[in-house]
């Protein structure tokens, strides 16, 4: 009889399993791993750590401190780097980070626009999808006259953007409701939302109801934390957000970026990921 026990306890050993085996094939929802949570920002070897962790990809990032015009990762080199790396550790670079609009903010910097068309070629030539677009600090999104500019600047990037077959992924500090209005003003399908439940939950909104109203065609990838503490120990309810995961049909990956308490990371990523997976299995992802 399978019972809910015996589920439990059938996702528990999947997440111990051997480092190498994914903990659900054919799943619906990845569970992934920023590299800065990793302490691994910008380097290959991210990479390698995820996969030893037993995660199902990596997000990593481009980089913020440009060098004669070039951000780190703009390099042909490095990037056939990463993409070896990933062949060779048969795990996916499921996004990337453009981490240089924490300098350079959309929301009023000319700059950050040459950024994401930079970006956006980079993305692409690694082979990945997604390529999140960060709104926070001085960038952060604050009146609807900012929101309003974002989008027009995005409708612009868009066509670049869906030749190459790159989503740009908004994550950001407010409503799935402003999130949408920007999204409809971009008229395009490759600027999506990149969900965070950590901050959304910190900016006061419901985040199961959140998910179910922007749904999977607006959703293109989740960070999961609760930070600081490990998660299913904060105030953020995983079952619940697992749950309308479930519901809208989301077929992505969920990067775990999470804060190590103990200061062991690799200790902490596995005890996150093992729980995380624990629910997976009661939700049917």
């Amino acid at each position: 009889m399978i019972t809910r026990r015996n589920l439990l306890k059938a996702g528990a050993a999947l997440a111990c399993a051997a480092p190498g085996a994914l903990a659900f094939r054919g799943a619906r929802l990845k569970i992934g791993v920023t590299d800065w949570n990793l302490k691994k920002t910008g380097s290959l070897e991210a990479v390698a750590l995820a996969k030893t962790l037993g995660f199902d990809g990596v997000q990593v990032s481009i980089g913020r401190k440009a060098v004669d015009g070039k951000m780190p990762l703009d390099d042909a080199a490095l990037q056939a780097k990463y993409v070896a790396e990933s062949k060779a550790q048969q795990i996916p670079i499921d996004g990337v980070c453009l981490d240089i609009l924490h300098v350079n903010a959309l929301k009023n910097d000319k700059l950050a626009q040459k950024w994401i068309s930079d970006g956006i070629r980079i993305t692409h030539a690694l082979g990945v999808e997604v390529m999140l677009v960060p709104f926070f600090g001085k960038a952060a999104l604050q009146t609807p006259e900012e929101m309003d500019y974002v989008g027009d600047v995005l409708r612009e990037l868009a066509p670049e953007a869906e030749k190459a077959h790159v989503i740009l992924g908004l994550e950001n500090t407010i409503s799935a409701a402003d999130n949408m209005r920007i999204l409809d003003r971009t008229r395009s399908q490759a600027v999506m939302v990149y969900y965070d439940v950590g901050n959304s939950t910190r900016n006061g909104f419901d985040v199961p109801r959140e998910i179910r109203q922007l749904g999977r065609k607006r959703i293109c990838q989740f960070h999961f934390k609760d930070n600081p503490h490990y998660l299913g120990e904060g105030s953020i309810d995983f079952n619940a957000i697992l749950h309308a995961i479930s519901e809208i049909d989301y077929r992505g990956f969920a990067n775990l970026e999470t804060d190590s308490p103990s200061r062991s990371v690799e200790e902490d990523m596995r005890r996150n990921l093992a729980y995380i997976r624990r629910l997976m299995v009661e939700n049917r992802l």
